[in-house]
């Protein structure tokens, strides 16, 4: 088995996903993915696609991952990571798409408006 990439996206954050045959080794730029998010639960959305499938310890996953928060970039890595499991067996693309691993989330912050402090806050107004 070769090295299999893909692309996973959540706000503004972008991971690119390289899975390979190996021990289990998670490596988000550079670093053990549990020394680069410290939460507990947001290290839970790396794994949960290995979870799902039953595929633990079975393969090496290398991340590069910018833009966004923590929190968005965990869950761009769980999309590419689900999209690499099912571009490796098109079978794992069931149990990922009902736990909605597949699924692009694509809310983002809206942009601020012109002649408003925020996008939909308004100033006060006074009637006199």
């Amino acid at each position: 088995m070769e090295m299999i990439n893909a692309v996973g996206r959540r706000k503004t954050a972008v991971a690119r996903v390289y899975l390979m045959k190996g021990e289990g080794n998670i490596t988000v730029n550079g670093k053990d993915y549990r020394e680069y998010f410290p939460q507990v639960h947001v290290q839970h959305n790396v794994k949960d696609p290995f979870v799902v499938v039953g595929a633990e310890n079975i393969y090496d996953l290398k991340v590069n991952v910018r833009g966004g928060g923590y929190k968005g970039q965990a869950e761009a890595v769980r999309m590419g990571v689900s999209r690499a499991l099912v571009k490796l067996n098109e079978e794992f693309r069931k149990p990922l798409k009902a736990k909605k691993f597949l699924t692009r989330d694509s809310r983002a912050v809206e942009r601020k408006k012109y002649g408003k402090p925020k996008a939909r806050k308004r100033f006060q107004f006074s009637k006199r």
